[in-house]
């Protein structure tokens, strides 16, 4: 992006690796991007956030052509195909073909650190999961990169990707390790 292009749009922010991000607020901030990333957050509200803002459909569209994307937490709800336990009337991108059971952890005070071993990553990586989905269903093209152990001992994927799109049911962006977007962006 041309460096006159900082001063049109204030929500450019440069990173020191040399990436340029942008918040996507209105319709024509999706006009030329790369790729996206769905953060956590509250999914039924980022749903209607979305809706509200118009930018639901222009988004789904560029998804169906391929735009890379990453959803973390709530991101993976918006991004997966099927929701358990969310509101009628919320609307998913479909994009990844896993199924999610939104706080599949429990609530608050179930929020939880673990150590993932993540697949293409030379160490652990330090996963937050805070009112996190729980992956209950993937589909055959989709590649687990990382599991997690429930409370109750139970395995569940927790990093999954197919093709241009990866999901996580913890917030990597409350660390200060970049490698899971590294992993994303080099796909």
């Amino acid at each position: 992006m041309c460096s006159g292009c900082k001063a049109q749009h204030e929500n450019i922010e440069w990173s020191s690796n040399g990436s340029v991000t942008l918040r996507v607020r209105k319709p024509e901030h999706l006009s030329g991007i790369d790729a996206i990333v769905l953060p956590g957050g509250e999914s039924t509200t980022m749903s209607m956030l979305l809706e509200s803002s118009t930018l639901f459909d222009p988004i789904a569209g560029l998804l169906n052509e391929g735009l890379p994307a990453f959803g973390t937490c709530a991101g993976m709800i918006l991004l997966s195909a099927k929701v358990l336990d969310g509101r009628s009337d919320q609307r998913n991108f479909d994009s990844i073909d896993v199924t999610v059971q939104r706080n599949g952890y429990g609530r608050q005070l179930a929020s939880f650190e673990a150590d993932l071993n993540v697949e293409g990553l030379d160490a652990p990586f330090r996963s937050v999961f805070i009112r996190a989905p729980k992956v209950v269903a993937v589909g055959a093209d989709v590649e687990v990169l990382a599991t997690v152990t429930a409370a109750d001992g139970t395995e569940a994927p927790a990093l999954c990707r197919n093709g241009p799109v990866m999901v996580s049911s913890f917030h990597p962006e409350l660390t200060d390790d970049p490698r899971l977007h590294e992993l994303w962006l080099a796909q």
